[in-house]
C-alpha cells in the first residue's frame, strides 16, 4: 500500500459503493459529485487499481474494487462501535449485549427465549429486528454478538458462523372468543371455514403449517397474512382470526382474552441462537447456549 493512503478517500469510495452511485453518495456525505469522483481517484493512485467502472448511468465495481470494499466494511464497523466502546470504557462496567432478532422470530417469545441472561446485573441490551439473510451479513462483520432465529444459517464456506438450537416448541391454534368456539367445532376441518390468520412465507414455519393443511385435507379461509407475530396476534385479537402461534405463549395469549382452539400436532417452531467463529465468546452468548442445552 502507498505511503500517501488517506482514509477520507477511502471513506468517500465506500460511501460511493454503499449508495450505488457518485451521486447519492455526494447527497450522503453533503459534497460536490466532483469532490467524490476526485478523492475516488486519488484512492486508486495510491493503491495502483482501478476501482470503479461505468455501469450505464452509474457506476459499478471492479474486482479490485469489491476487495477493497470488504476491507472498508470491516474498518468503518470497527469504527462505529468506537464511541460505545469509549462510553463504556469510562463509566461503570456495563455488559454490552447486541443481539440480532430475525423477523420471523414471535416476538411473543424473545423475552423468554433470552431470559437466561436478562437478569444480568450491569446488562445493556441491543435487539435489532431484520431480515435473516441481513442479519447473518451483520454477525459475519461482527456488528452483532448473536442472531436469533427460527432457522439455522444456511451452509457456506464464505459465512462463518454456527447455530445452536434452542429449543422446540408445538403449535397451537387461538383465537377471540367469538371465533374460538365456533372453529373448536369439527376442527381442524373448521379452519376451511373460519377466518384465518397466518405468518408470511418468510417464516420458517409457514412450510410445516402448510404441510399440515395438506396432510388434514383442510383448505384454510385466510384473510390476513403478516411478517410480524406479534401484529398478527394483535389482529386476532381484535377478531380479525384465529392464528397459530407457539404452545409456550399460551399463558400471555389467554391473558389478553384469547382462547385456544386446538393442537396443531405435529408442527412445531423451532428456535435457533446463531453466532460468528470467534476463539472468545461472549460469556452471554455461553450462558444462552449451556441454558438450552
Amino acid at each position: 500500500m502507498a505511503t500517501t493512503f488517506n482514509y477520507r478517500h477511502l471513506h468517500y469510495f465506500w460511501a460511493v459503493a454503499k449508495e450505488g452511485g457518485l451521486t447519492r453518495a455526494a447527497a450522503r456525505l453533503g459534497v460536490a459529485v466532483q469532490t467524490i469522483s476526485a478523492q475516488v481517484r486519488e484512492l486508486e493512485r495510491d493503491l495502483g487499481h482501478e476501482l470503479l467502472k461505468p455501469a450505464g448511468r452509474s457506476v459499478a465495481l471492479t474486482e479490485a474494487g469489491e476487495a477493497v470494499l470488504r476491507q472498508a466494511d470491516l474498518i468503518f464497523a470497527l469504527g462505529e462501535q468506537l464511541p460505545d466502546l469509549l462510553r463504556s470504557a469510562t463509566s461503570s462496567p456495563r455488559l454490552r449485549f447486541t443481539v440480532g432478532i430475525s423477523d420471523g422470530v414471535p416476538k411473543l417469545l424473545v423475552n423468554q427465549l433470552l431470559q437466561p441472561v436478562t437478569a444480568e446485573a450491569n446488562l445493556h441490551l441491543l435487539c435489532h429486528e431484520d431480515e435473516f439473510d441481513d442479519l447473518l451479513g451483520d454477525l459475519a462483520l461482527h456488528r452483532l454478538d448473536a442472531v436469533l432465529a427460527d432457522q439455522p444459517a444456511p451452509a457456506n464456506p464464505n459465512l462463518k458462523v454456527y447455530s445452536h438450537p434452542l429449543g422446540t416448541y408445538e403449535l397451537a391454534w387461538y383465537g377471540p372468543a367469538s371465533l374460538a368456539a365456533r372453529a373448536r367445532r369439527d376442527f381442524p376441518r373448521s379452519l376451511s371455514r373460519t377466518p384465518v390468520l397466518l405468518p408470511t412465507r418468510h417464516a420458517a414455519v409457514r412450510a410445516r403449517l402448510n404441510r399440515w393443511f395438506e396432510r388434514e385435507g383442510v383448505a384454510p379461509h385466510v384473510v390476513g397474512e403478516f411478517e410480524d407475530s406479534a401484529l398478527l396476534a394483535t389482529f386476532g385479537a381484535a377478531g380479525m382470526g384465529v392464528f397459530p402461534a407457539p404452545a409456550l405463549s399460551r399463558q400471555h395469549l389467554t391473558r389478553h382474552g384469547l382462547k385456544r382452539v386446538g393442537a396443531c400436532t405435529g408442527v412445531d417452531d423451532e428456535f435457533y441462537l446463531i453466532c460468528s467463529e470467534r476463539k472468545v465468546v461472549h460469556p452471554l452468548v455461553q450462558r444462552l447456549l449451556d441454558a438450552h442445552a
